[in-house]
């Protein structure tokens, strides 16, 4: 039986999961089957991350197996978030701005951002070190490492599609950040003249000029001071991205899978490291690259490797577009929030939940987001007839920034890549593969 077509696919997640079931299975029973040579490398993790590491790999000559919990790739973090490849946007957390609404945040005084302080030792580990970044000079260093990593992602998708033209929405409507206060958007000129020495093209727009590049906005022109437009931004949905590269893997690399089976526990004591399944099944490989997220220090528990991750909570929603649905992507800036045309929908994603583990969707915080969308694009989306909600976990580094890294013989990090994993994974990945096709222990 054919599968459906990756836009079938996305349509039936958005419409209902009951109708998902038989194609689901089928994915299972093609997982079932396995081969008993040892592949070169197991990658721990099926988000866009970990898929667009595996490719690197492939596409290295090395056999590579992926595991995920999951019943499918891209069902996690990378499910239904903002769905922007934001290139030119690499701005890092941490910053002096952050800094001084810190006391707020943790009042949960920001609608938009909140903290949750805790006393576990990891987190006060966190907040010490991500109180470091905060810094001036911290915050453009990071800002200008995550936009040379973004720079090269782009590089390597429009590689990846050159070779392999996957369907999964992908357009380059461009992008406009709105400000509504002057000091905010001064601030943002600032960081523009940073990220055009390094060859990004942006420019600052005043209200009219924004107006110009996206008529959608025009009732709300008047309460702008001006806006930062990055004319190369793309978009593109993360799932379907996952769905076609997973195809492409096995169609054209011979990629083995494992999906829908935790991991119970890592042993990396061995000659080689090795995967224990909650089933009890054992796969040694050569090599391990940990592309697992939030989990990743779950997973990395009693193994003496450490990684600085915290979760943030986003929320977004899939809706018909309205009326005056902007072409362009637009991030509101006071509000926290994205909104971006995809695959004919619209998609808003926002909120940050700084400490909070739970994946679900909290109805509150949803209300909070359709609230903000209507306040700042009050037609740009049917906010009455959401298809899809949706909630994940970004895992936040104190510095913004993904740990890419030999953690030790045969294990190679690739983690923490914050609300930018959608953005970083294609570059992420490429260096990552460099660790083991460059660097062999």
């Amino acid at each position: 039986m054919a599968s459906p077509s990756p836009l079938l696919e996305w349509l039936i997640c958005l419409f209902g999961w009951g109708n998902s079931e038989v194609h689901l299975s089928t994915i299972s029973k093609a997982d079932a089957v396995r081969r008993t040579d040892a592949p070169d490398a197991i990658v721990l993790g099926a988000g866009v991350v970990g898929m667009a590491t595996a490719y690197a790999l492939a596409r290295g000559g090395m056999s590579v197996m992926l595991v995920d919990k999951a019943p499918e790739p891209g069902r996690g973090t990378s499910f239904a978030n903002g769905a922007q490849l934001s290139y030119a946007y690499t701005d890092a957390l941490a910053s002096p701005a952050l800094m001084a609404r810190l006391p707020a945040l943790a009042l949960a005084l920001d609608p938009a951002f909140r903290l949750r302080p805790s006393i576990d030792p990891d987190f006060l580990h966190w907040i010490v070190a991500f109180l470091r970044n905060c810094t001036a000079a911290a915050f453009r260093e990071n800002t200008l490492a995550g936009l040379e990593l973004a720079l090269e992602s782009r590089s390597s998708l429009h590689e990846l599609l050159a070779r392999h033209p996957l369907e999964f929405g992908h357009t380059r409507p461009g992008k406009l950040h709105l400000y509504e206060d002057e000091r905010s958007f001064a601030a943002a000129r600032e960081v523009l003249l940073l990220k055009r020495r390094a060859g990004v093209v942006q420019e600052a727009l005043t209200p009219g000029e924004t107006v110009a590049v996206e008529p959608a906005l025009a009732a709300r022109g008047h309460r702008l001071v001006g806006a930062i437009h990055s004319p190369e931004e793309e978009v593109g949905d993360p799932f379907l991205f996952c769905r076609a590269l997973l195809q492409t893997l096995r169609e054209h690399y011979g990629l083995r899978s494992s999906f829908g089976m935790a991991v119970r526990r890592l042993e990396l004591d061995g000659s080689k490291p090795a995967v224990v399944m909650d089933d009890g099944d054992r796969i040694e490989a050569e090599n391990l690259v940990i592309c697992a997220g939030v989990d990743a220090p779950d997973l990395l528990r009693g193994t003496g490797i450490k990684v600085p991750i915290w979760p943030m909570k986003g929320h977004s929603l899939t809706a018909p577009a309205g009326p005056e649905a902007p072409q362009v992507s637009i991030t509101d800036v006071a509000r926290k929030l994205v909104f971006c045309r995809l695959s004919g929908m619209i998609r808003v994603a926002g909120l940050a939940d700084l400490g909070t583990r739970v994946a679900a969707v909290q109805p509150d915080r949803l209300a909070s987001l359709v609230s903000a969308a209507k306040e700042a694009l009050p037609d740009a989306a049917e906010y009455e007839r959401i298809e899809l909600s949706w909630a994940g976990l970004r895992p936040m580094t104190p510095s913004s920034l993904p740990i890419i890294r030999r953690a030790r013989k045969g294990v190679i990090l690739n983690v923490g890549h914050g609300a930018l994993g959608w953005t970083y994974a294609m570059g992420a990945a490429e260096r990552a593969a460099r660790l083991l096709v460059e660097q062999p222990c």
